[in-house]
């Protein structure tokens, strides 16, 4: 078990420095916007980003679950029907939707509160294009186990979108619009970098057969993926809705600071779903799943805790004279620790999900994603009025853990595990704890640095005594301190 659990975390790991790298580079475009546009011209970037989310999941309809449950199973037919009978059914229907979207370009841009930027319809769609196209050959990496060149071209694609973005608004001066072609740019680059992979794998053919055991385990992803990106970006309109833009460009940019605890879910992920595939016929495979949990579990829950003490210090740092974002969004600060508890129940979710790969359930996934995602709408409309962006990243919260204990429930039943239950529960009241007395010291304007770092070593004291065995103290010892322990 513990070889495996080495191969998980070693493809973690190289995921993660291409993850890492990557966001980061894009999160440093953050404080590059709050910086530079005023609100509420960055709550128009987000808005166009959230419709550019929802429309990725109808682009791929369930199209990148299918090809990664059946491409790693080999079940019908050979390597290139697997690989091609689902890109070549994305790029048909790809096209027909790029269509219908650049006909109605002038309908979708009023309907995004910016009746002037119906051009930016067409850059948005083309993003979708040649995105939904790459997904593909992305996931054959993944499948393949190639890890770091699944890592290079993901960095490419951020670096040179990047580099765009600081030509395009500080050099050539044209404004919002930059943010888009400098995506669409960097879409196209990446496509070129993976043709030679898609060259060799595809075959201009579908395999009938094959497409329909795909669309019949992918088309639940349809309605569980705008489900998911529901929960992710309906917050942005609904507030824009019931507040304004400048509130909708705080929100964002204070969510954004999550990004921490997403690059981690994100890494993992990359890493989870190849391995739980290729592993589930081992002897002792639920009980290495049931292991990833609590280990999962314990990361996440050190990233919660260390961001939620130190975010402000760390917003307030000056890099080239700049904050990482702007003092005009700091009011939103506060919203953080939820965002990012938010995020790591996403995580445990995408644990959960491996049960119904290996049953080949998805039938239960739009049922239980469609229920949070109904729940996170009534819960932004009825907190937003008296929370403000608190209430939104609340509802958010509540989504995902919703998530986390359907897909528990659920997969308990067609593939049980023994979850290390009581460890779990141990450190989400840990967690509780030293957030309890986070925001109480907080409200009382007594959360001085020097009380932040007794939070901080309270809570790795706890968690030694209450969570972790002595062989794994031991173990982090030997391999994070060098330090020789018999």
């Amino acid at each position: 078990m513990l070889d495996k659990l080495k191969e998980l975390t070693k493809d973690t790991a190289v995921y993660g420095i291409s993850t890492i790298l990557g966001r980061f580079l894009t999160f440093a475009l953050v404080p590059f916007y709050t910086n530079i546009f005023v609100p509420s011209d960055y709550g128009i970037i987000t808005n166009y980003y959230a419709v550019i989310g929802i429309l990725n999941i109808v682009f791929l309809y369930g199209m990148d679950s299918a090809f990664l449950k059946f491409a790693s199973s080999k079940e019908i037919g050979d390597e290139k029907d697997n690989f091609s009978t689902p890109f070549v059914s994305i790029m048909i229907t790809s096209v027909f939707l790029c269509i219908g979207l650049i006909l109605f370009k002038e309908e979708i841009a009023r309907f995004l509160g910016a009746p002037d930027t119906s051009n930016f319809v067409i850059y948005m769609t083309l993003i979708l294009l040649f995105d939904s196209l790459a997904m593909i050959p992305f996931i054959k990496l993944r499948l393949q186990r190639r890890a770091k060149v699944f890592s290079l071209f993901k960095i490419l694609n951020i670096v040179l979108n990047v580099a765009l973005n600081l030509i395009f608004i500080l050099v050539l001066k044209w404004g919002v619009v930059s943010v888009f072609i400098a995506n669409l740019a960097a879409s196209v680059f990446t496509l070129l970098l993976l043709f030679p992979s898609i060259y060799k794998n595809l075959r201009f053919s579908i395999n009938k057969e094959l497409l329909k055991r795909c669309l019949k385990f992918g088309i639940p992803y349809l309605p569980a993926g705008l489900g998911a990106m529901v929960i992710q970006v309906i917050d942005r309109p609904i507030m824009e809705h019931l507040t304004n833009l400048k509130t909708v460009g705080i929100y964002q940019a204070n969510y954004k600071l999550g990004i921490f605890m997403m690059l981690f879910v994100n890494m993992f992920q990359f890493a989870w779903q190849p391995f739980f595939l290729q592993n589930a016929i081992e002897e002792n495979a639920k009980e290495i799943f049931s292991k990833v949990l609590t280990y999962f579990t314990i990361a996440g829950s050190i990233i919660l805790i260390t961001l939620s003490l130190f975010i402000s210090d760390l917003v307030q740092i000056k890099i080239f004279g700049r904050s990482i974002i702007g003092p005009a969004y700091w009011s939103g600060l506060n919203i953080v620790p939820v965002v990012l508890l938010g995020y790591m129940f996403n995580g445990i979710y995408i644990i959960f999900t491996a049960g119904i790969f290996i049953k080949e359930k998805s039938i239960y996934v739009p049922f239980i994603v469609g229920s949070a995602a109904i729940l996170c709408i009534i819960l932004n409309y009825a907190l937003i009025p008296l929370m403000g962006i608190m209430g939104a990243a609340i509802a958010t919260l509540a989504a995902y853990l919703a998530m986390a204990l359907g897909f528990y429930f659920v997969t308990q039943r067609i593939y049980t595990i023994q979850y290390e239950n009581w460890k779990l529960i141990k450190i989400f009241i840990i967690i509780f704890a030293v957030g309890t007395a986070f925001y109480i010291l907080s409200y009382n304007n007594l959360l001085y640095f020097i009380n932040k770092l007794i939070l901080f070593a309270s809570f790795f004291i706890l968690l030694s005594i209450f969570v972790l065995e002595k062989s794994e103290i031991n173990f982090i010892k030997r391999k994070l301190l060098r330090v020789n322990v018999k």
